[in-house]
């Protein structure tokens, strides 16, 4: 079963006008602390310095993995995109909190 999920917080973001709400199979909320985690994580622990919206699509895979993983018996190719960079996040105080 394909799925495909859309990472942005629709009601506050400017919808750009090839945006078509009906090729998502279903939207995904992660929390803006999730996502901040996940940054947080991929930097210290996997050598990668992502943006917010790259982290947030990594724990909505992550999500997405263990519901699957319930199923029994069913596998899967988790595919997502880091399209950011978190150089631009640097002077973020995300970096020290939660540690």
């Amino acid at each position: 079963m394909r799925q495909d999920v859309r990472a942005k917080h629709m009601p506050s973001a400017m919808v750009p006008k090839i945006y078509d709400s009906r090729l998502a199979d279903r939207n995904l909320e992660i929390a803006t602390e999730d996502a901040y985690a996940m940054a947080r994580h991929l930097s210290r622990g996997a050598g990668l310095l992502v943006g917010i919206s790259a982290a947030a699509a990594v724990a909505g895979s992550l999500k997405i993995a263990q519901g699957l993983s319930l199923r029994r018996g069913e596998q899967a190719v988790i595919v997502t995109i880091l399209a950011d960079s978190g150089d631009k996040y640097l002077s973020e105080r995300f970096w020290t909190e939660g540690q």
